[in-house]
């Protein structure tokens, strides 16, 4: 076969089905992004970058952290960044995808388990693809399928440590994870509750699963470039588990360091974030006014920022957001296999970038465009 023409047959077959991705240019009123607390073009995150290049931060780090890609401005920012989520230790990655292959491809050790919620998202997926342990699905948000996977396992002679993964927020549902409920399977087994807060930190401000960091078996990871509105992520928990990354884990070992610069901009998004309380207090406003707005359409009422209509087919789901475009609002639309076949929707995502009017203005163009 002449190069690329399964690539080209592949695409084709993809655009056939309603299902070929295409990048698009932000415009509109923003109902898509995850700058909920609409820190991204916050001026005081210039300033801190502004005042990193004064006191001599490169641009670049140069190199991994363990050459001499480590700065100051990152482990500043890693002190920081413990004490405010309450966790002896934090590591800072370029990414949160990033950090979830560290997560689950060192952490987990032959004979362990890795039991993950059912709608777990795909850097997680990756992760696990590159553990030493084998892994298991459980239901989505039931902490009693969690029990079982591990009960069958240890009766199976399974000895290990095992590993519940789940996220606090999901993204695309905009669902709770059962964190307190989970925790005390974790502890039952002996186990480690990883949580993935990147929904949750900033919107809900130090995440969901704050309470839980006194519990040396949790350990929690929080992504910058969604509601601090800048990039990275941070793992948080026992020293530990920094440690043994920093020297196991390939995603952090071999990898450039990110930039002293966006360290610097995470410790400004962190300290706001703590001053400012009102900024997640606006945003449950508009959520609520969002829900209510909204709930003519079918779109049911989660309790945090992301609120999905569910269409079921895929073209009506690509065609609705097309047509919403069309009218001004950056509304776009999810397709498998990001989210279940027969789940094709518009993820509507409220951030403190819109206001009431705004929203308004959606539920009558949504009128308009579901007739």
């Amino acid at each position: 076969m002449p190069p690329f023409d399964f690539h080209a047959a592949d695409l084709a077959a993809l655009s056939a089905r309603g299902r070929l991705r295409a990048l698009a240019p932000r415009a509109g009123h923003d109902f898509s992004s995850n700058d909920y607390l609409g820190l991204a073009r916050d001026p005081r995150l210039a300033a801190a970058v502004e005042a990193a290049l004064a006191r001599g931060a490169a641009i670049g780090s140069g190199g991994s952290r363990l050459l001499r890609g480590n700065d100051g401005e990152h482990e500043a920012l890693e002190a920081e960044a413990a004490a405010f989520f309450g966790a002896e230790a934090a590591l800072f990655f370029a990414n949160g995808y990033m950090a979830n292959l560290a997560l689950l491809s060192a952490l987990p050790q032959p004979g362990d388990l890795i039991v993950h919620d059912a709608w777990i998202h795909a850097s997680a997926h990756d992760g696990m693809r590159l553990s030493r342990a084998p892994s298991a699905a459980a239901a989505h948000n039931d902490p009693g399928a969690f029990e079982a996977a591990i009960a069958g396992w240890r009766r199976g002679g399974g000895r290990g440590t095992p590993w519940i993964v789940v996220e606090s927020l999901y993204s695309m549902d905009g669902d709770r994870a059962p964190l307190a409920a989970l925790a005390e399977v974790a502890a039952r087994h002996e186990g480690v509750l990883l949580v993935d807060e990147a929904h949750a930190t900033g919107a809900f401000g130090a995440g969901l699963a704050e309470h839980l960091h006194a519990r040396r078996e949790v350990v929690t990871l929080h992504t910058c470039g969604k509601a601090l509105g800048c990039e990275g992520a941070l793992v948080c928990g026992p020293s530990v588990v920094r440690d043994f990354l920093v020297n196991r884990a390939r995603s952090f070992i071999f990898t450039t360091a990110p930039s002293p610069l966006m360290a610097a901009a995470v410790r400004e998004a962190l300290r706001i974030l703590a001053g400012e309380p009102e900024r997640q207090v606006r945003l449950h406003q508009l959520v609520t006014h969002a829900s209510e707005v909204l709930a003519p359409f079918g779109v049911a009422a989660t309790g945090s920022q992301i609120l999905p209509l569910i269409l079921g087919d895929d073209v009506r789901a690509m065609a609705a957001a097309a047509a919403l475009q069309a009218r001004g609002f950056d509304v776009r639309g999810i397709r498998p296999p990001t989210v279940p076949e027969g789940t094709s929707r518009l993820r509507l995502s409220i951030t403190l970038n819109v206001d009431e009017a705004a929203i308004d203005a959606l539920g009558e163009a949504l009128g308009e465009v579901l007739g």
